[in-house]
């Protein structure tokens, strides 16, 4: 007794198949696997030409060998029941996978808002930091004007004060207060 054939499905999708002879199982299988769906009961034998199909259908999921013996149920039985083990242990590093994938798209997700954050503060720093730029340039800009102000006033008040000393000066020298 061999098991020439084996696949795994999902509906009547095959997901991995292996050919342990020669020969074209496929058509044979997808007709198996279609009888499968239609009845929905958890395990199926049926003979098509030369070789018996055993499947073992579980959560959507068809599990199906081919033997060459009509006679022994067992070995193939056992074989597919080894294969949904192994799925079971697939399973658990499939959900650790999951796992893993999750964790790094969580923390990815929380340095994308990390980032997002410190560009927003950088955007408000920038837009301070131009804010004081602009009032930097106009607080030149008052104090060359309250410079040139000062300078004007300045002048005045050296005319003026020269003017009252001239003033004072010819007041004097014809008072005869200062000889001449």
């Amino acid at each position: 007794m061999t098991i020439a054939y084996s696949c795994i499905a999902n509906g009547r999708a095959v997901l991995a198949e292996l050919t342990l002879t020669g020969g074209s199982y496929q058509e044979a299988a997808a007709t198996v696997l279609k009888l499968v769906l239609l009845r929905a009961e958890p395990k199926t034998i049926i003979q098509m030409g030369s070789f018996v199909y055993h499947t073992l259908f579980i959560d959507g999921i068809t599990y199906l060998c081919a033997s060459d013996n009509a006679l022994d149920t067992v070995t193939p039985s056992a074989f597919l029941k080894n294969m949904k083990y192994n799925k079971n242990q697939e399973d658990s590093s499939i959900s650790t996978l999951k796992s893993q994938v999750t964790d790094v798209k969580y923390v990815m997700t929380q340095n994308i808002d990390k980032i997002l954050e410190r560009e927003e503060r950088l955007n408000i720093f920038t837009d301070r930091t131009d804010d004081l730029q602009t009032t930097a340039k106009e607080s030149q800009k008052t104090r060359k004007i309250l410079g040139r102000i000062w300078w004007k006033h300045f002048k005045k008040i050296i005319v003026i004060t020269m003017a009252i000393l001239l003033s004072i000066i010819i007041i004097l020298l014809s008072t005869n207060v200062i000889p001449t």
